[in-house]
């Protein structure tokens, strides 16, 4: 994946987790609005309660048409922009002309002295959820706006405002409370402050979020990085050693332990190579090969070795697998049967496996900055042995009476006790029945 593939990939996570964001804080916006609603309608005479039910229905279809909008066609990226401006644009217009209290004559000032500039920290609240620092500061600039906007409409209707300067500096209480309980009294200096705490709360959100989603285009980009390593590596070293170093930042500690081995190996394949030549037989032994690590790994074991057209793998070893040999033993009936039943770049194939049971010693060996992750042990050689042996039994499969006795089952045929060269002791030796 080239970079900018990557870095279109990160973008549309992060648009997914805005979507998601939003989604969960409109349903919380819509619980938030039927539990005002409730309050103000039922604290309200008549008239009011019509009157405030129609405004918070009118905002409860608004969150609804955006949340049903997201992830549709119609969800643009700038979307979410429009959806808040416009509640921003109502709260701020119903400040600016909705009369305070209908019951009485009251200037339109005394929106300013009620419970309403809250509000629109339940905008900045939805915003924040969609994690889009962007919705944030625009939430933060047009709230700001908003709240002076409707402010400076409603000053500019009033004859002669007070402000905080008109109090005189020895001003007595008597003097204090008759100008800042004057209906003319507009206190621009407060409405400037709550502006700007509502903006600077905006801004530190913004931060907030930027850092988080710093934060997790770095960890992206680690995965990244590690994927990348990984499946390089896990192209020289098996897979399941490649993410053990990478996640343990070291190589693995040398290893003895019971585990068994299969060995396998293509018949015929020098024939093959005569009659193919190098360019086809590498075709044939890279889909062969795909397909037989793809077998073993199904079954918990791994490759360690390709030896021209031969394959080692392990089984319990370095990943521990208390089944170790029925796991072997099934990854073999399940290569016969695919080699039987495929070609590997349009060639059939026919393959000898060996099977054996016992101690090995697995680790990284090598020199001049070069190592490779090996099994050594007399298990192994055996299990070699056995795959060769098949020639002169005229077998497929032979397995060693270390692993028939850890398999519990009688679906075998001893071939026989056998000597195995390079061995001082005679081996019992089974294929399939």
């Amino acid at each position: 994946m080239s970079d900018g593939t990557h870095q279109a990939s990160i973008e549309e996570t992060f648009y997914a987790a805005e979507q998601a964001g939003l989604k969960l804080a409109i349903k919380g916006r819509v619980i938030t609005l039927i539990i005002l609603g409730v309050l103000l309608v039922s604290t309200r005479s008549a008239e009011q309660a019509v009157k405030f039910g129609l405004a918070v229905t009118g905002f409860l279809v608004l969150g609804l048409c955006h949340f049903y909008v997201i992830g549709t066609v119609w969800d643009k990226r700038w979307t979410k922009y429009l959806f808040l401006s416009v509640d921003i644009l109502l709260l701020s217009l119903a400040v600016a002309v909705v009369p305070p209290e209908a019951r009485a004559s009251v200037p339109q000032i005394f929106m300013f002295k009620f419970d309403v500039y809250p509000y629109y920290f339940l905008i900045l609240g939805v915003a924040a959820f969609s994690f889009s620092p962007g919705l944030v500061l625009w939430a933060g600039l047009l709230g700001a706006g908003g709240w002076m906007g409707a402010f400076a409409w409603v000053r500019s209707q009033m004859v002669n405002p007070l402000e905080w300067s008109d109090i005189p500096a020895d001003a007595s209480s008597e003097q204090f409370i008759r100008i800042f309980l004057d209906p003319g009294f507009a206190a621009t200096g407060s409405r400037i402050q709550e502006a700007t705490i509502y903006l600077v709360v905006a801004i530190l959100i913004a931060i907030v979020m930027h850092r988080a989603r710093q934060t997790v285009r770095r960890q992206l980009a680690a995965e990244r990085e590690m994927t990348t390593v990984s499946q390089i590596f896990g192209r020289f070293v098996p897979k399941a050693v490649a993410d053990t170093m990478i996640k343990e930042k070291d190589t693995l500690d040398p290893v003895e332990r019971q585990a068994t081995v299969l060995f396998t190996d293509l018949a015929g394949f020098t024939n093959l190579t005569e009659a193919k030549g190098p360019r086809t037989i590498v075709d044939i032994l890279n889909a062969y090969f795909d397909r037989a690590t793809e077998i073993i790994g199904e079954h918990n074991g791994v490759v360690t070795q390709f030896q021209g057209d031969a394959i080692l793998a392990i089984f319990n070893v370095p990943l521990d697998d208390t089944d170790h040999a029925k796991h072997a033993y099934e990854a073999a009936k399940d290569l016969l049967a695919v080699v039987d039943n495929e070609t590997f770049a349009g060639e059939k194939l026919a393959i000898r496996i060996g099977i054996n049971t016992g101690h090995v010693i697995a680790g990284n060996v090598g020199g001049g900055g070069r190592q490779s992750y090996t099994v050594h042990g007399d298990a192994v050689n055996l299990a070699a042995r056995l795959e060769s042996l098949n020639k002169e039994y005229d077998t497929s499969l032979l397995v060693s009476e270390s692993t028939v006795g850890l398999l519990d089952n009688g679906e075998f045929t001893e071939i026989g006790e056998i000597h195995i060269r390079g061995l001082s002791e005679r081996v019992i030796v089974f294929t399939p029945a």
